[in-house]
């Protein structure tokens, strides 16, 4: 009997179990209900190394993409994906699987872009998006 990959299991697990992202190695399964970038942004501050780990992500946007790769993950998988976020994570050598792909991610409430995508939209830097991402969240709790 073939086993399933850590790729497969993550993708499994997140189109079963309703989640928002789900990170898995041979050893452990992380699964996530939060949404957007706060479970990449927990693991970051936890300061977790993910190179053992593939993750399966309803979406990855630009940010989501750089935090992925200081997050150092192996693989991913993506319910939806943005050409931009795509893009990067080709530059930096994660492969990437997706259902569907997008020009840009959209807002929750489909009334523009991701304010997270917008952030990093010029840049092209992994520290520096994370810096962008932590001013531009930091900027919409003010907004509330």
């Amino acid at each position: 009997m073939q086993t399933m990959s850590n790729l497969e299991k993550a993708v499994k697990i997140l189109s079963e179990g309703g989640y928002t992202c789900v990170i898995c190695s041979d050893t452990d399964t992380q699964i996530s209900e939060q949404r957007g970038i706060a479970p990449l942004l927990k693991w970051l501050d936890e300061r977790k190394k993910l190179s053992e780990y593939s993750a399966a992500d309803k979406v990855v946007g630009k940010g989501a993409a750089y935090l992925y790769i200081l997050l150092e993950i192996k693989e991913i998988y993506a319910h939806v994906i943005s050409r931009p976020a795509y893009d990067v994570l080709q530059e930096y050598g994660i492969p990437v699987s997706y259902k569907t792909m997008t020009e840009l991610i959209r807002n929750r409430d489909n009334t523009g872009f991701c304010p997270i995508e917008s952030a990093v939209m010029k840049i092209d830097n992994p520290y520096q998006a994370l810096t962008a991402i932590r001013n531009k969240l930091e900027y919409m709790k003010n907004c509330r």
